[in-house]
């Protein structure tokens, strides 16, 4: 619905939708500009109050009666930030809860949009899942707009389209699709773009798996992850430069890339700040651990099950001692046991995180195997997999 030139109408529709009297933080200013009853509708915790009170000075010292208002208005009194005209409520609406700034005069027809947001943000140091020992110590942060300018800082080429994106009928997450538009596969982008708009989610509540089951839709039974996940500005601002697409998120300090492989998933920042034989060495090691990890549980307890197949020279992975429990319940147990104290690990305060963890290791490991529940080979193949999935950059990879 188109808006009124009245500008008490307005004010009247816009009080009841902004709920202004109950939300303190929406705050309506009105005013006097050149002669003409007007209003100001703003959101205190994103607004630059400093730059709106100089475009505020220059509004003020308009005359009244002039001719040539709005092309004055657009000339003289926004020095700085852009401004747009709208006349739809609901985009109206959506420009004032994200953020910005909407002023409504008396006798226009068009709401003037002002660009002044400032949303707060945390500082943009290194994430800590993705560190590196060389290169840049930046990561994302949760504010879109500040992640979009670091890439941008990477990729000083016109070819670099960041397309803007909502989704959400409820939320109106803000979103961006970053590319180069001479190498990114225009048929999968075009695919993207067409889910984002037809979908019907009311709220990205999950921020990045919620946009995957968009774009993917949803897989219940399938643990492999999807897409690839970076924090790192220089790790997403590559994978363009290679023809990828990646996808920003508002209030998240992740980016999707897409297309993904496994292998794509199992690179890491630090493969490409070393020269390219000792980057391919740490990749090959990467991944021959995960295959190490895939299958040493199964191989081992086929040992155990067919002891005379095994060769003389690998008699030694044969478990001698007496079993309370059968192998196949000690392992999965024990899988359970160290997934608790990762959970537990999570919720622990910093200061007795080392406490618990050598609490954790003795009771877990010597006193579970003197007790008779577990014995020593199992506990050194679990031991083994917990630690070695620590080695895979994608924490759901890992897992």
């Amino acid at each position: 619905m188109n808006i009124s030139t009245d500008v008490e109408t307005n004010k009247l529709h816009f009080d009841a939708l902004f709920c202004t009297k109950r939300n303190f933080d929406l705050k309506k200013r009105e005013l006097v500009i050149a002669g003409k009853k007007s209003v100001l509708y703003m959101i205190d915790g994103f607004l630059r109050s400093d730059v709106l009170e100089k475009i505020l000075e220059s509004l003020i010292k308009l005359k009244e009666g002039k001719a040539d208002f709005e092309k004055e208005f657009f000339e003289r009194c926004i020095p700085f930030g852009g401004v747009d005209e709208e006349n739809d409520d609901e985009a109206i609406i959506t420009a004032v809860l994200s953020g910005r700034t909407v002023l409504m005069m008396d006798g226009f027809q068009n709401a003037f949009i002002f660009e002044l947001r400032n949303y707060p943000q945390r500082d943009n140091a290194e994430p800590d899942r993705d560190k590196v020992l060389r290169g840049s110590r930046d990561g994302f942060t949760e504010t879109m707009l500040f992640n979009a300018a670091l890439i941008r800082r990477r990729i000083r080429d016109c070819d670099l389209s960041i397309e803007y994106q909502s989704i959400g009928t409820v939320s109106k997450t803000d979103i961006a699709l970053c590319y180069l538009s001479e190498k990114v596969d225009k048929t999968m982008l075009e695919d993207v773009r067409n889910k984002i708009k037809n979908s019907k989610i009311e709220a990205l509540t999950m921020s990045q798996e919620d946009m995957a089951n968009v774009i993917n839709g949803k897989q219940r039974w399938n643990p492999f992850p999807k897409y690839k996940f970076t924090e790192r500005p220089d790790v997403a601002a590559a994978q363009i430069m290679q023809g990828d697409l990646i996808v920003l998120v508002d209030n998240t300090p992740t980016a999707m890339i897409m297309p993904a492989t496994v292998f794509d998933i199992a690179e890491d920042a630090n493969d490409y700040y070393f020269p390219p034989l000792t980057g391919a060495y740490l990749r090959v090691t990467r991944i021959l651990t995960m295959l190490v990890t895939l299958f040493v549980t199964p191989l081992w307890l086929l040992a155990l099950e067919y002891p005379e197949k095994v060769p003389e020279v690998f008699r030694f992975v044969l478990v001698t001692e007496n079993q309370n429990i059968p192998i196949i319940w000690q392992l999965l147990i024990l899988e359970f046991v160290i997934d608790g104290l990762k959970l537990s690990s999570l919720n622990t305060p910093g200061m007795l995180s080392s406490t618990f963890s050598i609490i954790s290791g003795i009771i877990v490991s010597d006193f579970a195997v003197k007790s008779g529940w577990f014995n020593s080979e199992t506990m050194l193949y679990m031991a083994f997999v917990a630690m070695a999935n620590y080695s895979q950059p994608g924490y759901e990879l890992g897992y």
